[in-house]
Protein backbone atom coordinates (compact mmCIF):
# COMPACT_ATOMS: atom_id res chain seq x y z
CA UNK A 1 0.00 0.00 0.00
CA UNK A 2 1.51 3.67 -0.84
CA UNK A 3 2.02 6.09 1.68
CA UNK A 4 -0.80 7.50 3.51
CA UNK A 5 -0.49 11.78 3.87
CA UNK A 6 -3.07 13.62 6.37
CA UNK A 7 -6.14 15.40 5.15
CA UNK A 8 -6.04 18.45 6.23
CA UNK A 9 -9.10 20.76 7.05
CA UNK A 10 -9.43 22.36 3.63
CA UNK A 11 -8.45 19.56 1.64
CA UNK A 12 -11.48 17.92 3.86
CA UNK A 13 -13.57 21.47 3.38
CA UNK A 14 -13.21 21.92 -0.53
CA UNK A 15 -13.60 17.80 -1.00
CA UNK A 16 -17.14 18.70 1.14
CA UNK A 17 -18.13 21.31 -1.76
CA UNK A 18 -18.42 18.41 -4.12
CA UNK A 19 -22.26 19.27 -4.01
CA UNK A 20 -21.59 22.85 -5.35
CA UNK A 21 -18.65 22.93 -7.82
CA UNK A 22 -16.20 20.53 -9.45
CA UNK A 23 -13.45 21.82 -7.40
CA UNK A 24 -10.99 21.90 -10.42
CA UNK A 25 -8.64 25.22 -11.13
CA UNK A 26 -7.82 25.94 -14.70
CA UNK A 27 -4.44 27.64 -15.96
CA UNK A 28 -4.02 28.99 -19.99
CA UNK A 29 -0.65 30.51 -21.22
CA UNK A 30 -0.02 31.42 -24.40
CA UNK A 31 3.28 31.71 -25.82
CA UNK A 32 5.35 32.81 -29.36
CA UNK A 33 7.55 29.48 -29.34
CA UNK A 34 7.71 25.96 -29.44
CA UNK A 35 7.98 24.68 -25.30
CA UNK A 36 10.75 22.19 -25.27
CA UNK A 37 9.30 18.79 -23.51
CA UNK A 38 11.78 17.07 -22.48
CA UNK A 39 12.88 20.09 -19.94
CA UNK A 40 8.90 20.70 -18.76
CA UNK A 41 8.71 16.76 -18.32
CA UNK A 42 12.31 17.06 -16.22
CA UNK A 43 10.35 20.06 -13.99
CA UNK A 44 6.74 18.59 -13.81
CA UNK A 45 8.33 15.24 -12.14
CA UNK A 46 10.71 17.29 -9.87
CA UNK A 47 7.85 18.85 -8.68
CA UNK A 48 5.61 16.03 -8.28
CA UNK A 49 8.21 14.48 -6.20
CA UNK A 50 8.42 17.69 -3.68
CA UNK A 51 4.93 17.90 -3.88
CA UNK A 52 3.19 14.06 -3.53
CA UNK A 53 -0.18 15.09 -2.66
CA UNK A 54 -0.50 16.11 -6.36
CA UNK A 55 -0.18 12.50 -7.34
CA UNK A 56 -1.93 11.02 -4.49
CA UNK A 57 -5.78 9.54 -4.49
CA UNK A 58 -8.23 10.74 -2.08
CA UNK A 59 -9.49 8.32 0.58
CA UNK A 60 -12.71 8.78 2.14
CA UNK A 61 -13.52 5.63 4.37
CA UNK A 62 -16.63 7.22 6.77
CA UNK A 63 -14.35 7.45 9.23
CA UNK A 64 -11.24 9.61 7.94
CA UNK A 65 -10.03 10.98 5.34
CA UNK A 66 -6.33 11.07 3.94
CA UNK A 67 -4.34 10.73 0.99
CA UNK A 68 -2.75 7.80 -0.54
CA UNK A 69 0.59 8.68 -2.83
CA UNK A 70 0.56 6.90 -6.04
CA UNK A 71 3.28 5.94 -8.74
CA UNK A 72 2.40 7.98 -11.96
CA UNK A 73 3.53 8.04 -15.52
CA UNK A 74 4.67 11.67 -16.69
CA UNK A 75 3.05 10.93 -20.19
CA UNK A 76 -0.28 10.33 -18.00
CA UNK A 77 0.47 14.21 -16.40
CA UNK A 78 1.28 15.72 -20.03
CA UNK A 79 -0.25 15.26 -23.34
CA UNK A 80 1.35 17.24 -26.19
CA UNK A 81 -1.12 17.45 -29.45
CA UNK A 82 -1.13 19.77 -31.93
CA UNK A 83 -4.90 20.13 -32.60
CA UNK A 84 -7.34 21.25 -35.97
CA UNK A 85 -9.57 23.17 -33.57
CA UNK A 86 -7.23 24.58 -31.25
CA UNK A 87 -9.86 26.74 -29.19
CA UNK A 88 -11.89 23.52 -28.97
CA UNK A 89 -9.25 21.62 -27.55
CA UNK A 90 -8.23 23.87 -24.80
CA UNK A 91 -11.80 24.11 -23.82
CA UNK A 92 -12.36 20.46 -24.18
CA UNK A 93 -8.70 20.26 -21.67
CA UNK A 94 -9.82 22.99 -19.43
CA UNK A 95 -13.43 22.03 -18.47
CA UNK A 96 -12.07 18.35 -17.47
CA UNK A 97 -12.97 17.22 -14.16
CA UNK A 98 -10.98 15.15 -11.81
CA UNK A 99 -12.00 12.62 -9.26
CA UNK A 100 -10.60 12.85 -6.16
CA UNK A 101 -9.66 9.46 -5.57
CA UNK A 102 -8.08 9.88 -9.22
CA UNK A 103 -4.29 9.11 -9.43
CA UNK A 104 -3.34 12.36 -10.41
CA UNK A 105 -4.64 15.27 -9.13
CA UNK A 106 -3.14 17.69 -11.77
CA UNK A 107 -2.62 17.72 -15.72
CA UNK A 108 -0.92 19.34 -18.04
CA UNK A 109 -1.36 19.94 -21.41
CA UNK A 110 0.99 21.58 -24.66
CA UNK A 111 -0.34 22.60 -27.35
CA UNK A 112 1.23 22.81 -30.46
CA UNK A 113 0.23 25.25 -33.54
CA UNK A 114 2.43 27.24 -36.31
CA UNK A 115 3.16 30.10 -34.22
CA UNK A 116 3.85 28.29 -30.79
CA UNK A 117 2.61 26.57 -27.81
CA UNK A 118 -0.32 27.08 -25.62
CA UNK A 119 0.47 25.40 -22.14
CA UNK A 120 -2.84 24.22 -20.04
CA UNK A 121 -3.06 23.29 -16.62
CA UNK A 122 -6.16 22.08 -14.30
CA UNK A 123 -5.70 20.76 -10.71
CA UNK A 124 -7.67 19.99 -8.19
CA UNK A 125 -8.85 22.80 -5.64
CA UNK A 126 -8.05 20.19 -2.88
CA UNK A 127 -4.42 20.45 -2.90
CA UNK A 128 -4.18 24.02 -3.43
CA UNK A 129 -5.42 27.09 -4.24
CA UNK A 130 -4.86 30.20 -6.75
CA UNK A 131 -2.32 31.83 -4.91
CA UNK A 132 -0.20 28.77 -4.15
CA UNK A 133 -0.96 27.57 -8.03
CA UNK A 134 0.50 30.70 -9.09
CA UNK A 135 3.42 30.50 -7.13
CA UNK A 136 3.84 26.86 -8.71
CA UNK A 137 3.44 28.35 -12.02
CA UNK A 138 5.95 30.95 -11.24
CA UNK A 139 8.66 28.66 -9.94
CA UNK A 140 7.81 26.39 -13.04
CA UNK A 141 9.08 28.57 -15.66
CA UNK A 142 11.64 29.23 -13.63
CA UNK A 143 13.15 26.28 -13.01
CA UNK A 144 12.32 25.45 -16.78
CA UNK A 145 14.66 28.14 -17.68
CA UNK A 146 17.02 27.21 -15.98
CA UNK A 147 17.25 23.98 -16.95
CA UNK A 148 17.31 24.61 -20.17
CA UNK A 149 19.82 27.76 -19.79
CA UNK A 150 22.02 26.08 -17.20
CA UNK A 151 21.39 22.55 -16.65
CA UNK A 152 20.24 23.37 -13.54
CA UNK A 153 17.87 20.97 -11.56
CA UNK A 154 14.16 22.21 -11.11
CA UNK A 155 13.95 21.90 -7.61
CA UNK A 156 13.09 25.08 -6.12
CA UNK A 157 9.22 24.28 -5.44
CA UNK A 158 8.93 24.75 -1.46
CA UNK A 159 7.43 21.58 0.82
CA UNK A 160 7.08 21.30 4.34
CA UNK A 161 3.81 21.72 6.48
CA UNK A 162 0.10 22.49 4.70
CA UNK A 163 -1.77 22.73 7.88
CA UNK A 164 -4.50 25.53 7.78
CA UNK A 165 -2.95 26.49 11.25
CA UNK A 166 0.08 27.86 10.26
CA UNK A 167 -1.94 31.04 9.08
CA UNK A 168 -1.43 31.82 12.94
CA UNK A 169 2.25 31.29 13.10
CA UNK A 170 3.06 35.46 12.90
CA UNK A 171 0.64 36.16 15.68
CA UNK A 172 1.80 36.79 19.32
CA UNK A 173 0.46 34.43 21.62
CA UNK A 174 -2.52 36.54 22.93
CA UNK A 175 -3.25 37.55 19.52
CA UNK A 176 -2.90 33.45 18.61
CA UNK A 177 -5.38 32.63 21.42
CA UNK A 178 -7.29 35.44 20.36
CA UNK A 179 -7.94 34.05 16.55
CA UNK A 180 -8.37 30.26 17.95
CA UNK A 181 -11.41 31.44 19.73
CA UNK A 182 -13.19 32.99 16.93
CA UNK A 183 -16.17 30.10 16.56
CA UNK A 184 -18.61 32.79 14.97
CA UNK A 185 -20.12 31.45 11.89
CA UNK A 186 -19.72 33.97 8.86
CA UNK A 187 -20.77 32.05 6.24
CA UNK A 188 -23.34 34.27 3.45
CA UNK A 189 -26.88 33.70 3.98
CA UNK A 190 -28.77 35.69 1.04
CA UNK A 191 -31.01 34.14 -1.31
CA UNK A 192 -30.30 36.49 -4.27
CA UNK A 193 -28.98 34.28 -6.94
CA UNK A 194 -27.73 34.42 -10.77
CA UNK A 195 -30.49 33.53 -13.48
CA UNK A 196 -29.26 30.94 -14.85
CA UNK A 197 -31.74 28.73 -16.58
CA UNK A 198 -32.96 25.62 -14.03
CA UNK A 199 -30.78 22.40 -14.14
CA UNK A 200 -30.74 19.84 -16.60
CA UNK A 201 -28.96 16.31 -17.18
CA UNK A 202 -28.17 17.44 -20.28
CA UNK A 203 -26.10 20.62 -18.74
CA UNK A 204 -22.15 20.89 -19.56
CA UNK A 205 -19.22 22.34 -18.32
CA UNK A 206 -18.20 25.86 -19.94
CA UNK A 207 -15.49 28.51 -19.86
CA UNK A 208 -16.78 32.49 -20.92
CA UNK A 209 -14.25 34.72 -20.84
CA UNK A 210 -14.47 38.72 -21.57
CA UNK A 211 -11.62 41.17 -21.88
CA UNK A 212 -10.93 44.25 -20.26
CA UNK A 213 -8.30 46.03 -22.62
CA UNK A 214 -5.26 48.01 -21.15
CA UNK A 215 -6.93 52.09 -21.65
CA UNK A 216 -10.26 51.03 -19.58
CA UNK A 217 -8.29 49.48 -16.90
CA UNK A 218 -5.98 52.55 -16.53
CA UNK A 219 -8.71 54.66 -16.66
CA UNK A 220 -10.78 51.92 -13.98
CA UNK A 221 -7.70 52.42 -11.65
CA UNK A 222 -7.63 56.05 -11.99
CA UNK A 223 -10.82 56.60 -11.58
CA UNK A 224 -11.11 54.35 -8.29
CA UNK A 225 -7.76 56.31 -6.71
CA UNK A 226 -9.91 59.46 -7.03
CA UNK A 227 -12.54 57.62 -5.52
CA UNK A 228 -10.57 56.17 -2.62
CA UNK A 229 -11.42 52.80 -4.33
CA UNK A 230 -8.71 50.15 -4.94
CA UNK A 231 -9.12 48.45 -8.93
CA UNK A 232 -10.68 45.26 -6.87
CA UNK A 233 -13.82 47.38 -5.08
CA UNK A 234 -14.33 48.93 -8.51
CA UNK A 235 -14.83 45.82 -10.24
CA UNK A 236 -16.96 44.17 -7.30
CA UNK A 237 -18.80 46.93 -7.63
CA UNK A 238 -19.52 46.50 -11.20
CA UNK A 239 -20.64 42.99 -10.24
CA UNK A 240 -23.22 44.23 -8.04
CA UNK A 241 -24.67 46.74 -10.60
CA UNK A 242 -24.62 44.15 -12.94
CA UNK A 243 -26.00 41.70 -11.47
CA UNK A 244 -29.37 44.28 -10.14
CA UNK A 245 -29.98 44.92 -14.07
CA UNK A 246 -29.35 41.20 -15.26
CA UNK A 247 -31.56 40.06 -12.35
CA UNK A 248 -33.69 42.31 -11.99
CA UNK A 249 -33.23 42.64 -8.55
CA UNK A 250 -35.43 45.26 -6.48
CA UNK A 251 -33.33 48.30 -6.27
CA UNK A 252 -34.02 48.72 -2.20
CA UNK A 253 -32.97 44.82 -1.89
CA UNK A 254 -29.97 44.19 0.32
CA UNK A 255 -27.53 42.19 -2.10
CA UNK A 256 -24.13 39.89 -0.62
CA UNK A 257 -21.41 38.79 -2.86
CA UNK A 258 -18.75 36.44 -1.26
CA UNK A 259 -15.03 37.68 -1.99
CA UNK A 260 -12.05 35.19 -2.01
CA UNK A 261 -8.96 36.51 0.72
CA UNK A 262 -6.17 34.84 0.49
CA UNK A 263 -5.03 34.59 3.88
CA UNK A 264 -1.41 34.23 3.60
CA UNK A 265 -2.15 38.49 4.13
CA UNK A 266 -1.15 37.53 7.67
CA UNK A 267 2.03 35.17 7.67
CA UNK A 268 5.34 37.29 7.03
CA UNK A 269 6.86 34.46 4.97
CA UNK A 270 5.51 31.34 3.54
CA UNK A 271 8.47 29.78 1.39
CA UNK A 272 8.83 27.27 4.65
CA UNK A 273 5.25 25.67 3.96
CA UNK A 274 4.18 23.10 1.11
CA UNK A 275 1.89 23.78 -1.57
CA UNK A 276 -1.49 24.27 0.39
CA UNK A 277 -5.11 26.16 0.89
CA UNK A 278 -5.19 29.09 2.98
CA UNK A 279 -8.08 31.13 1.58
CA UNK A 280 -11.28 32.43 2.81
CA UNK A 281 -14.10 34.51 1.96
CA UNK A 282 -15.31 37.85 3.36
CA UNK A 283 -18.99 38.64 2.75
CA UNK A 284 -19.13 42.04 1.09
CA UNK A 285 -22.51 43.79 1.25
CA UNK A 286 -24.28 46.43 0.16
CA UNK A 287 -27.72 47.62 1.60
CA UNK A 288 -29.42 49.06 -1.44
CA UNK A 289 -28.19 49.39 -4.65
CA UNK A 290 -28.32 53.18 -4.63
CA UNK A 291 -29.29 55.92 -6.64
CA UNK A 292 -26.19 55.38 -9.10
CA UNK A 293 -23.01 53.47 -10.01
CA UNK A 294 -21.07 55.55 -7.54
CA UNK A 295 -23.61 55.49 -4.19
CA UNK A 296 -23.16 51.54 -5.14
CA UNK A 297 -19.37 52.27 -4.59
CA UNK A 298 -19.52 53.87 -1.78
CA UNK A 299 -21.85 50.95 -0.22
CA UNK A 300 -19.08 48.26 -1.90
CA UNK A 301 -16.13 50.80 -0.19
CA UNK A 302 -17.75 50.80 3.52
CA UNK A 303 -17.89 47.20 3.54
CA UNK A 304 -14.96 46.24 1.94
CA UNK A 305 -12.83 48.35 4.85
CA UNK A 306 -15.00 47.28 7.82
CA UNK A 307 -12.78 43.57 6.88
CA UNK A 308 -10.08 45.15 6.25
CA UNK A 309 -9.62 46.81 9.31
CA UNK A 310 -10.14 43.33 11.49
CA UNK A 311 -6.84 42.29 12.35
CA UNK A 312 -8.08 38.41 12.34
CA UNK A 313 -10.06 39.26 8.56
CA UNK A 314 -10.94 36.03 7.26
CA UNK A 315 -10.04 33.47 10.61
CA UNK A 316 -13.75 33.77 12.03
CA UNK A 317 -15.49 30.09 12.08
CA UNK A 318 -11.81 28.26 11.40
CA UNK A 319 -12.02 27.17 15.03
CA UNK A 320 -15.44 25.52 14.41
CA UNK A 321 -14.42 23.51 11.50
CA UNK A 322 -11.49 22.52 13.24
CA UNK A 323 -13.75 21.42 15.94
CA UNK A 324 -16.54 19.53 14.00
CA UNK A 325 -13.73 17.61 11.53
CA UNK A 326 -11.64 16.54 15.37
CA UNK A 327 -14.43 15.07 17.56
CA UNK A 328 -16.77 13.46 14.91
CA UNK A 329 -16.00 10.63 12.34
CA UNK A 330 -15.48 12.19 8.63
CA UNK A 331 -19.11 11.27 7.57
CA UNK A 332 -20.54 12.70 10.32
CA UNK A 333 -18.51 16.05 10.23
CA UNK A 334 -19.81 16.18 6.71
CA UNK A 335 -23.25 16.09 7.85
CA UNK A 336 -23.06 18.72 10.89
CA UNK A 337 -20.81 21.21 8.84
CA UNK A 338 -23.40 21.03 6.25
CA UNK A 339 -26.17 22.38 8.48
CA UNK A 340 -24.52 25.42 9.57
CA UNK A 341 -22.40 26.13 6.55
CA UNK A 342 -24.14 28.18 3.97
CA UNK A 343 -22.26 28.06 0.40
CA UNK A 344 -22.76 31.54 -0.98
CA UNK A 345 -25.28 31.97 -4.20
CA UNK A 346 -22.50 34.77 -5.70
CA UNK A 347 -18.66 34.95 -4.97
CA UNK A 348 -15.82 36.90 -6.86
CA UNK A 349 -12.43 35.43 -6.64
CA UNK A 350 -9.78 38.25 -7.56
CA UNK A 351 -6.78 35.77 -8.45
CA UNK A 352 -4.32 38.97 -8.93
CA UNK A 353 -1.66 39.98 -11.63
CA UNK A 354 -0.16 37.44 -13.79
CA UNK A 355 3.34 38.55 -14.29
CA UNK A 356 4.81 37.84 -18.23
CA UNK A 357 8.57 38.09 -16.69
CA UNK A 358 7.53 35.64 -13.62
CA UNK A 359 5.99 33.23 -16.60
CA UNK A 360 8.81 33.41 -18.98
CA UNK A 361 9.94 30.09 -20.24
CA UNK A 362 13.57 30.62 -21.58
CA UNK A 363 13.02 34.35 -22.10
CA UNK A 364 9.75 33.88 -23.91
CA UNK A 365 7.23 35.69 -21.99
CA UNK A 366 3.19 34.71 -22.36
CA UNK A 367 1.89 36.83 -24.60
CA UNK A 368 -1.38 35.67 -23.18
CA UNK A 369 -3.34 33.71 -20.19
CA UNK A 370 -5.41 33.32 -17.73
CA UNK A 371 -6.28 31.76 -14.10
CA UNK A 372 -10.18 30.94 -13.15
CA UNK A 373 -11.88 29.14 -10.58
CA UNK A 374 -14.00 25.85 -10.56
CA UNK A 375 -16.85 25.02 -12.71
CA UNK A 376 -19.64 25.86 -10.65
CA UNK A 377 -23.24 23.95 -10.25
CA UNK A 378 -26.56 26.09 -11.01
CA UNK A 379 -27.61 28.19 -9.31
CA UNK A 380 -24.03 28.65 -7.62
CA UNK A 381 -21.90 31.42 -9.48
CA UNK A 382 -17.94 32.78 -9.36
CA UNK A 383 -16.63 35.32 -11.24
CA UNK A 384 -12.92 35.04 -11.65
CA UNK A 385 -10.55 37.86 -12.31
CA UNK A 386 -6.51 37.84 -13.49
CA UNK A 387 -4.95 40.31 -15.02
CA UNK A 388 -1.92 40.18 -17.51
CA UNK A 389 -0.22 42.86 -19.50
CA UNK A 390 -2.74 45.55 -17.98
CA UNK A 391 -5.34 43.76 -19.19
CA UNK A 392 -7.91 42.28 -17.75
CA UNK A 393 -9.39 38.88 -18.20
CA UNK A 394 -12.83 38.41 -16.49
CA UNK A 395 -14.14 34.75 -16.39
CA UNK A 396 -16.62 32.26 -15.29
CA UNK A 397 -17.24 28.39 -15.31
CA UNK A 398 -20.50 27.24 -15.69
CA UNK A 399 -22.05 23.25 -15.95
CA UNK A 400 -24.81 24.76 -18.17
CA UNK A 401 -26.22 25.29 -21.67
CA UNK A 402 -26.65 27.26 -24.41
CA UNK A 403 -28.79 29.98 -22.95
CA UNK A 404 -26.87 30.15 -20.01
CA UNK A 405 -23.68 30.68 -22.16
CA UNK A 406 -26.10 33.64 -24.02
CA UNK A 407 -26.85 34.71 -19.87
CA UNK A 408 -23.32 34.86 -19.11
CA UNK A 409 -22.30 36.85 -22.29
CA UNK A 410 -25.20 39.94 -21.15
CA UNK A 411 -23.71 39.78 -18.05
CA UNK A 412 -20.49 40.68 -19.29
CA UNK A 413 -21.75 42.76 -21.30
CA UNK A 414 -23.14 45.05 -18.30
CA UNK A 415 -20.08 44.49 -16.60
CA UNK A 416 -18.29 46.42 -19.37
CA UNK A 417 -20.89 49.14 -19.69
CA UNK A 418 -20.43 49.88 -15.85
CA UNK A 419 -16.67 49.79 -15.47
CA UNK A 420 -16.84 52.48 -18.47
CA UNK A 421 -19.69 54.43 -16.10
CA UNK A 422 -17.29 53.69 -13.05
CA UNK A 423 -14.28 54.66 -15.12
CA UNK A 424 -15.96 58.39 -16.01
Amino acid sequence: MGQKLRAELWDKMHYLFRDFNDRMVHVELRYDFQIDIDALKKVIICFLEKAPVLHSSFKDNHISAFWTVNDYNIDDVLTVSTQDNLEEAIEEFLTQYIEPDAPLQIKFAVFNHEKGSVLCVVENHMCMDGGDLKYFMNTLCEDYSNLVKDKKSPLSLKSGSRAYDEVYNDFTRTEKKMAKNLYKNVCAKDDHRFPFTPNNIRDRSFIAKRKIDAERFDKLRASGKKHGATLNDMLVTAYFYSLYELADFDRQDSVTISCAIDLRRHLKDTSEFGITNQTAFMQCNIPQLGNDIFETLKYTVRSVNKFKNDKFMGLYGLPLLKLGYSIMPQSMSEQVIKIGYSNPLLAMSNIGILYPDKLALDGHEPYDGFMTGAVKYKPYALLSVTSMNREITLSMCVRGNDEDKKIVEKFFDLIEKNIASLSE
